[in-house]
């Protein structure tokens, strides 16, 4: 058995997220109806992670298992000419047998984007979250630095969330603001909860707006109450950007 890699980008718009799900189109089942067209075996993915629907990726990872002989670079260039042009296969490579694209993660890196400008744009609307009024980078800078090392994380787990445990470690987090009024938000953690990265972005806002200070978003933190934080941001903002391993 041979373990192979992929690195995978996708616009998640028109799909129910990663995983497998009855009567919804999702990304994993995309790719493995093609790969089992190309392999002729049945093939299930494994993925680093599971974006919900309207997540984007720009590198997922995902491993499979398979018999076939096929040169890694034929079965690369009949993926991509079977799957529909929302999702790509940027790199493929055979893995050691031990790899597994969930568990063999050290950490994941996840980017937001929101739009702050007076006006929207038609080319970004699926690719980030347009907010007219103007927000306070300076303070959402300070507020999201208390974020930052280990901490529980449970007020900004989703109510459906299944993990038992809400500790989470954050290696990195910044928030910056370009010239087009794009802010870009990203961070660096050993795992995420379910809709972790949406909910403090939206908490986040309401420190970019003046409703809750730097101090009062350290409270929420510190709460781990999801009812102390604020809106779940809109999915179309979000990258699953990086897998390290």
């Amino acid at each position: 058995m041979r373990n192979i890699k992929l690195l995978i980008e996708y616009d998640g718009t028109n799909y129910h997220g990663w995983q497998i799900q009855p009567n919804a189109t999702s990304i994993q089942e995309t790719i493995e109806n093609r790969l089992q067209k190309i392999t002729q075996e049945e093939i299930r993915l494994i993925a680093a992670g599971r974006t919900d629907a309207g997540v984007h990726a720009i590198e997922q990872v995902a491993n499979f298992s398979t018999k076939s002989r096929l040169d890694i670079n034929n079965i690369q260039r009949g993926l991509n000419s079977l799957l529909p042009p929302d999702i790509a296969i940027k790199e493929i490579s055979e893995a050691e047998q031990d790899f597994h694209a969930r568990y063999s993660a050290k950490s994941k890196i996840y980017r937001y984007v929101i739009l702050n400008r007076r006006f929207p744009s038609p080319l970004y609307r699926n690719f980030s979250w347009f907010i007219p009024f103007k927000l306070d980078i300076k303070e959402m800078k300070n507020a999201v630095q208390c974020l930052v090392g280990e901490h529980d994380f449970s007020s900004f787990k989703a109510s459906g969330c299944n993990s038992h445990n809400p500790i989470r470690e954050v290696y990195g987090i910044s928030v910056d603001k370009d010239t087009k009024g794009f802010i870009i938000f990203e961070i660096e953690a050993n795992a995420f909860l379910k809709q972790m990265v949406r909910n403090i972005v939206g908490t986040l806002t309401d420190v970019g707006k003046g409703k809750i200070g730097v101090s009062e978003f350290e409270e929420i933190l510190r709460a781990k109450d999801r009812k102390k934080a604020g809106i779940t941001a809109p999915p179309q903002g979000l990258f699953l950007a990086k897998i390290k391993y």
